[in-house]
C-alpha cells in the first residue's frame, strides 16, 4: 500500500515535471519564433521604407530636370502659356518611366502624379507637389510629397519668352547678346535712348548673389564682381522664375531682377536697367559712371537699393 502510494506520487510528479518542461520548451519556442517573426517582419518594413525614400529622393531630381525642360522649350521657339501645366506634364512623364524602373528593380507597385507646382517665398525655390501611393505585398505608402526644388544654375528664360528666339538673342559664352533686339523693343514702345541698349547683355543661368545684404554694391570692388559673376538679387517688383518661363517681366509672386548691362558711349537718359523696369515698368534711369562704357542705368530707389549713391534723376 505505502509501495503503490509512493510509486504514484513519483509518477504524478514526474508527470508534472515533464508538463512544465514541454510547456517551458513550448513557450521558448514560440517566444523564439515570435523574435523571429518581428525580425522577418522589421526587415521587410525596412527595406519597404529604404524604396519608398529612395524613390521620393528622386522626385527633387526629376523636378528640377522637369522644369529644366520647361526652359529648354522656350530657347527652341515655344511659348509658354502655362508654365506651372508644363512642368506638371514633363514630370509626369518622367515619373512614369520612374514607376517602370522601380518595379523592375524592387517589384514595386506605385502610382504618383504631379499635383501642383508653386512659386514660394523664396525667389529661388519652386515647390512642387507628387500624390504618390506605393504598394509591395502587405505594405502601404500614400502620402502627398512636398519637395522644394532649386532653381539656381537654370538658364534665365524671361529674355527668349519676352522677345522671342527670332528676335536675334543669343548665347555668348555664359551671357546673353541681346545684340539689337532690346534696341527694336524700346523703340517700339516709344522709349527713350533705345540705342543705349544695342549689344546690351545679362547672365545665361540664375546665380544667387552672395552680397546680401545688397546695399554692399557699393563697396569697393563688389559690382564690378557681381556683374563679371553675373548674379540675380531677391526683388519684390521682379517676377519668379514661373512668370519668367511665360515671358512676364513682373507678377504677383516674390521674384528676381538681374542688371542688362550696357556697353555704350551714350550717356543720355534711358530706361533703367534692372529686367522688370525693361520689361515691363519702363521708368528712367542715367548712367552711375558717365565716363565708363559699361557702366549701369539706374533710377534713384534701385541706386538707394544698392549703396551705389542717390540722385534726383529717375524714380
Amino acid at each position: 500500500m505505502k509501495i503503490d502510494s509512493k510509486g504514484n506520487l513519483i509518477l504524478g510528479t514526474t508527470v508534472i515535471l515533464i508538463t512544465i518542461l514541454l510547456l517551458i520548451a513550448i513557450f521558448v519556442f514560440t517566444a523564439i519564433n515570435y523574435i523571429q517573426n518581428e525580425n522577418i517582419d522589421s526587415l521587410e518594413n525596412d527595406n519597404f521604407k529604404y524604396i519608398v525614400d529612395d524613390y521620393s529622393n528622386n522626385l527633387e531630381v526629376l523636378g528640377r530636370d522637369s522644369i529644366a525642360d520647361a526652359c529648354d522649350k522656350v530657347y527652341h521657339t515655344y511659348r509658354l502659356l502655362d508654365s506651372e501645366d508644363q512642368i506638371k506634364k514633363n514630370l509626369n512623364k518622367k515619373l512614369d518611366k520612374k514607376n517602370e524602373e522601380f518595379k523592375e528593380k524592387y517589384d514595386v507597385d506605385i502610382n504618383s502624379e504631379a499635383l501642383s507646382v508653386m512659386p514660394t517665398d523664396s525667389p529661388w525655390k519652386v515647390l512642387l507637389k507628387v500624390k504618390l501611393n506605393v504598394k509591395k505585398n502587405n505594405d502601404r505608402f500614400n502620402r502627398i510629397i512636398e519637395k522644394n526644388v532649386s532653381i539656381e544654375g537654370l538658364r534665365d528664360p524671361l529674355p527668349l519668352a519676352k522677345l522671342g528666339v527670332a528676335s536675334g538673342v543669343f548665347i555668348q559664352g555664359d551671357k546673353l547678346n541681346y545684340k539689337n533686339a532690346l534696341t527694336r523693343y524700346l523703340k517700339l514702345r516709344n522709349l527713350d535712348s533705345p540705342f543705349s541698349y544695342a549689344f546690351a547683355t545679362t547672365p545665361l543661368h540664375i546665380k544667387k548673389c552672395p552680397y546680401d545684404p545688397y546695399i554692399h554694391h557699393g563697396d569697393p570692388g563688389v559690382l564690378k564682381d557681381c556683374l563679371k559673376q553675373g548674379y540675380f538679387h531677391e526683388s519684390a517688383d521682379g517676377s519668379c522664375y514661373l512668370c519668367r518661363l511665360e515671358g512676364k517681366g513682373k507678377c504677383p509672386h516674390y521674384g528676381m531682377e538681374v542688371f542688362i548691362q550696357t556697353h555704350t558711349p551714350l550717356i543720355n537718359d534711358s530706361i533703367s536697367c534692372s529686367d522688370h523696369v525693361v520689361f515691363h515698368d519702363h521708368y528712367t534711369g542715367h548712367k552711375i559712371d558717365k565716363l565708363d562704357f559699361n557702366s549701369l542705368i539706374l533710377d534713384s530707389s534701385h541706386q538707394k537699393k544698392y549703396g551705389l549713391g542717390d540722385s534726383d534723376d529717375g524714380e
